[in-house]
């Protein structure tokens, strides 16, 4: 008997690859706060961008529970895990690294162990796509804008228009993210890494956020091996992509910090106590649009990609009037039929998205908030 996380859809197309489920399989670690308070918190106070002694410690913590669930799917005699989760848990005083996934097994023991971000739907699509999963990757960045930083453009956002200081700060901590994940994947012995999802994680209230990329360091046969492609498409959309002859080259960031300015917040002040749109508003959230995705276009067009696909938009307020554009996609190359899908159709079971049978109504409870921290 075993008892697994996947679901029947999720059985199914594993099964049209020779796996088998395995057991719900957790690894963890747990840090203390307090001494992760004290780790770097004058360095802080002084400069922005990233607090590399942050950075370090989670990921150290990220490993250690990541090396202890694939320790007990190796114990158990499984041949992967899918679905990995890697999530930070705050509990009082306390920080707990935790990892959940599914193992698999398979008749054929000789196959490589591999561990994948992609649940068993997606695995199917991107095996069938022509990407063999290696490992579960990772690569983050623990940042804050800091004391000196924030002078520095709080002065700057007297006046309208970009805080390059706070771009620059923004664009550094999302690229390292995007380096680490692919020297991850290198390390693996990869030369592609797909499914990538992106977060954005405040660190336990202490001014600091994560910025963190997961995904599926894999290797395909038709990709050149002179370094490693990167994809944010769902693996859905990568074996629709593979089916009409595109290869992933890179997943692409633009990203622009803004400013109403003194005299713009001033001015969008006065208009909201009268009904219709306020220009200054409209017209700097369009240049910040425009400026993130110039960004995307310079770069698509600087490494021969034909086009950029999927991309997201997203606008933060970063307070003080600050706000943040930041798009991410997928620069992709048209190779025709070298490279193709192993099958003719998608199968239907590998698109159908199971449906959620729990639901928690008691949004609050005794006082907490009991989806808090929740994705």
């Amino acid at each position: 008997m075993v008892t697994s996380g996947l679901s029947g859809n999720e059985m199914f197309c594993l099964n049209q690859l020779g796996y088998q489920p395995g057991d719900l399989l957790v690894g963890n670690s747990v840090y203390s706060m307090g001494f992760l308070r004290g780790v770097g918190s004058g360095f802080r106070g002084m400069v922005g961008g990233e607090i590399r002694q942050y950075t370090e410690m989670i990921e150290e913590g990220r490993k250690l529970s990541l090396a202890r669930m694939e320790q007990e799917r190796n114990q158990r005699g499984g041949i992967g895990l899918t679905g990995v989760t890697s999530e930070l848990v705050f509990h009082s005083g306390n920080i707990e690294f935790l990892s959940v996934a599914s193992a698999v097994h398979s008749a054929n023991d000789s196959g490589q162990p591999f561990s994948s971000s992609s649940d068993g739907q997606e695995l199917y699509c991107q095996i069938d796509a022509g990407y063999t999963p290696l490992k579960f990757v990772f690569g983050n960045v623990a940042y804050s804008i800091g004391l000196g930083m924030g002078l520095l453009g709080g002065l700057k956002s007297l006046a309208r228009g970009e805080v390059k200081e706070y771009t620059q700060i923004f664009t550094t901590t999302r690229n390292l993210a995007l380096e680490r994940i692919i020297q991850d994947a290198k390390t693996a012995g990869a030369n592609s890494v797909v499914g990538i999802e992106t977060s954005i994680i405040p660190f336990g209230g202490i001014g600091i956020q994560e910025m963190l990329m997961i995904g599926t360091a894999s290797h395909h046969p038709a990709v050149a091996d002179t370094g490693v492609i990167t994809s944010d498409l769902t693996c859905e959309e990568l074996w629709n992509v593979t089916k009409m002859g595109y290869v992933p080259l890179r997943l692409l960031i633009g990203t622009s910090v803004y400013s109403l300015g003194l005299v713009g917040g001033l001015t969008a002040a006065l208009k909201n106590l009268a009904k219709g749109e306020i220009s200054e508003l409209t017209t700097l959230i369009y240049d910040a649009r425009e400026e993130s995705l110039k960004k995307i276009t310079d770069e698509a067009q600087s490494i021969g990609a034909d086009d950029v696909l999927g991309i997201k938009t997203y606008v933060y307020s970063l307070g003080g009037g600050l706000i943040e554009f930041l798009a991410i996609g997928t620069a992709v190359k048209r190779v025709g039929s070298a490279i193709q899908t192993r099958s003719p159709q998608i199968l239907p079971q590998a698109i159908i998205r199971d449906r959620d049978t729990f639901y928690n109504s008691a949004e609050v409870s005794f006082g907490l908030d009991l989806n808090a921290g929740k994705k």
